[in-house]
């Protein structure tokens, strides 16, 4: 039942005219020219059109998501982030009064819903099932989510000086200095890199996007506090990835994760395009040539209209098979 699920949740976004939860997401993704590397300004990307989001939002002005189904209307923290982060992009361009409540607003609702784990860390709960490999049950938390919260909170307090938003940012990045077997979203493979897991599953599947996004996250909270683990973290991150950026490259296309599975799990369309844009951004962060040498290779594959039909055939045989 929960496959037939998926494949009418993709259905109804990809191929036909109706909008669904994912239209939130599968934008185009692009890369904030804006950006100042090593200054905690606008966030990477520009997410313009989620900061005028046109679906669901509560009472307070808080953006919701709806599922349909069993799921239906939900919080879902990583878009409430988002939205926040949208417009904050738009308060610095413009310092629209409006764009700065709408951001703090956001800031607020992390604040108040940062929930302590049986573990005694403090995350950012997503209160539904979702079908991924394993059925994430509710309720579960994400490193991208707590990644994205942090960047929020880093620059609420930036401009506010309001320590509740600085003392939330801290219990969120402890998450990222604990391991996902103790309430955080740390994982160690057996060669010793250090990834954010974007979905806690066993065997981790090492999402490429979320480990991306946390990555940020952690760059974010280092500039503004200079914590010298959240430098250490970063600096284990881009060793991650120049170790294991190949073993994401199918070839032809992205990987969205280390699967597992006898066949690999390609990228989306969309999350091939956010990986280019993502890798744009940490090449600008670091320098590090590996992440210009990827961009540029997986920009080839997507400019190839044989490429891309391969990576849409190839991803569909993917999903009939093992999701």
């Amino acid at each position: 039942m929960g496959h037939l699920v998926y494949l009418q949740r993709v259905f109804i976004a990809y191929l036909t005219g109706k909008k669904s939860q994912l239209t939130f997401w599968y934008g185009k993704p692009q890369l904030n020219e804006n950006f100042e590397p090593s200054k905690l300004g606008e966030y990477y990307m520009p997410f313009i059109a989620k900061a005028d989001y046109q679906g669901f939002y509560d009472g307070k002005g808080i953006p919701m998501l709806n599922y349909h189904g069993a799921v239906g209307l939900q919080y879902n923290p990583i878009a409430i982030a988002q939205y926040g982060l949208g417009n904050y992009n738009l308060y610095c361009r413009s310092g629209e009064k409006s764009r700065r409540s709408k951001f703090l607003n956001i800031a607020d609702w992390l604040v108040e819903n940062l929930e302590e784990t049986p573990y005694g860390t403090r995350v950012w709960y997503h209160h539904f099932d979702w079908e991924y490999r394993d059925k994430l049950k509710a309720p579960w938390h994400s490193a991208l989510a707590q990644a994205q919260g942090l960047s929020v909170l880093v620059r609420a307090h930036k401009e506010t000086e309001d320590d509740r938003y600085l003392t939330a940012a801290n219990d969120a990045f402890d998450t990222f200095t604990k391991d996902v077997k103790s309430g955080g979203v740390t994982y160690i493979d057996r060669k010793g890199h250090l990834w954010f897991e974007e979905a806690i599953v066993d065997p981790p599947t090492h999402i490429l996007n979320g480990f991306l996004w946390a990555t940020w996250g952690i760059y974010d909270y280092f500039l503004y506090t200079g914590d010298q683990e959240a430098d250490r973290l970063f600096k284990e991150a881009i060793k991650t990835l120049r170790n294991n950026l190949s073993g994401f490259d199918a070839g032809f296309w992205s990987l969205y994760e280390q699967s597992g599975t006898r066949m690999r799990m390609l990228a989306s369309p969309f999350y091939h395009s956010l990986h280019i844009v993502q890798l744009k951004v940490m090449h600008r962060l670091t320098g590090e040539p590996v992440f210009k040498e990827f961009a540029d290779k997986w920009e080839s594959y997507r400019k190839s209209a044989l490429k891309r039909s391969a990576a849409l055939i190839y991803k569909a045989i993917f999903k009939l098979l093992y999701y």
